[in-house]
């Protein structure tokens, strides 16, 4: 069914998890930019909402919390609108039993998780564009005379996060098969990567999937998700805007960045792994403590898409200046644990009472960041050295690589 709109479609979606509801939103967006999204977490919602307008399509998972999607579906369809509603249902059911019971209420489509991504774009284009219609949306415009700093204070607080790591993305270029992939397979492949690490963990942590005490690393938020849900919602990270960093001199700065985090984290790890402690826990807070900085660089590459001008000194001032505020944002809007956040702000500074996974954190980040020129005599006398007891003899061993790391001298002082 195809219909040529000449409004902007209204879409319901209904999905517990936000996290899934945004990816969605996402798909939505890239095919008609233009739409209005009503998105809901539960089926009874929903459907109220259904009754006092029909929308132009509805997408709604059949594990909905009160009504559930199977329900809501066969409520829309006792509407007896002609010709039938558009209704996408999503499950991750695949046994005979399932699709049977669907069969009868005609769905639009029967989408199981993971999604194949260019199969249900080139399904929601069927559905909400006519054969050569097209839809294009501006992108957001700079208002008049704003600055970088404006710009950067308004998008603080709605970053999307991090770019990708090309590596992830050439991984998901490749048509993955839940059926031939098992969760150590997604860990080996994403655990590098600071932003799929944040998301992944927030996501389960989520009210849709929260359980007993909170994930704090990407090896406890995978099985938690599942691989298809895990995969879902990665690709959906890849499909925004400025996953990938155009102008060279913003790359740059980002491989800095993510250099520093893999340091930081393996650091980390191989000190935790000493120290008797969690290792992993350790690992990830080094991964994630310059994701603000990585977001930062995202927002500079939206502000070059919007048409802004961006000299060299200016990419360095708007590093130290909003990097740590946009790490600590992300940190609290995203709910990452509070023990996790904790640690990563060990990485810049040790206050008030702290325990030997505090002072690896920040010993990983002194080394991760010490000079070539600078002996390591020097850092072996820090507070988290010698309370380590880490000499200059064990931190020689460890550095066998050391390295120089900016581009330009950024500095920052994060908080939790």
């Amino acid at each position: 069914m195809t219909k040529d709109f000449k409004a902007a479609p209204r879409i319901v979606i209904a999905a517990q998890d936000p996290w899934t509801r945004a990816l969605l939103g996402q798909l939505l967006g890239n095919v008609r930019c233009d739409a209005q999204l009503l998105q809901f977490a539960d089926g009874s919602s929903a459907l109220e909402a259904c009754r006092k307008r029909l929308p132009d399509l509805v997408i709604a998972e059949w594990a909905l919390p009160g009504l559930n999607g199977l329900d809501f579906l066969g409520e829309i369809r006792r509407l007896q609108r002609k010709p039938p509603l558009p209704f996408i249902l999503m499950t991750d059911r695949t046994d005979s039993a399932s699709v049977r019971e669907v069969l009868p209420l005609a769905p639009t489509m029967y989408l199981v998780h993971p999604f194949n991504m260019d199969k249900l774009q080139q399904r929601l284009r069927d559905l909400l564009l006519a054969p050569g219609q097209e839809v294009f949306c501006e992108l957001p415009s700079l208002a008049p005379e704003q600055s970088l700093d404006a710009f950067l204070e308004g998008r603080r607080n709605l970053s999307d996060g991090a770019p990708l790591l090309d590596e992830v993305k050439d991984a998901l270029s490749l048509a993955l098969d839940p059926n031939e992939l098992d969760l150590d397979v997604l860990e080996q492949r994403f655990i590098r990567d600071p932003q799929i690490n944040a998301r992944l963990i927030a996501a389960a942590n989520s009210a849709a999937q929260h359980m007993g005490r909170p994930c704090q690393t990407l090896g406890q938020a995978l099985p938690r998700l599942g691989v298809a849900h895990s995969i879902n919602l990665v690709m959906g990270m890849a499909l925004q805007r400025s996953t990938s960093l155009e102008d060279p001199r913003l790359a740059e700065q980002a491989a800095h960045f993510w250099g520093l985090s893999q340091r930081t984290a393996d650091y980390a790890r191989q000190l935790a792994e000493e120290q008797g402690i969690d290792a992993e826990r350790c690992y990830c807070a080094g991964l994630l403590h310059s994701i603000g900085d990585l977001a930062l660089l995202r927002c500079l590459q939206n502000w070059l898409l919007a048409s802004g001008t961006l000299e060299d000194e200016a990419i360095v001032k708007a590093l130290r200046k909003f990097g740590a505020g946009f790490g600590s944002a992300l940190r609290a809007r995203w709910r990452l644990p509070l023990e996790l956040r904790e640690l990563i702000a060990a990485t810049y500074l040790l206050t008030g009472v702290y325990g030997r996974e505090s002072l690896v954190m920040n010993l990983a980040a002194q080394m991760a960041r010490w000079p070539d020129e600078q002996p390591l005599k020097d850092l072996a006398a820090s507070k988290a050295a010698q309370q380590l007891n880490v000499n200059e003899r064990k931190l020689q061993s460890m550095m066998p690589a050391r390295v120089v790391a900016a581009p330009e001298p950024v500095g920052e002082t994060q908080t939790s």
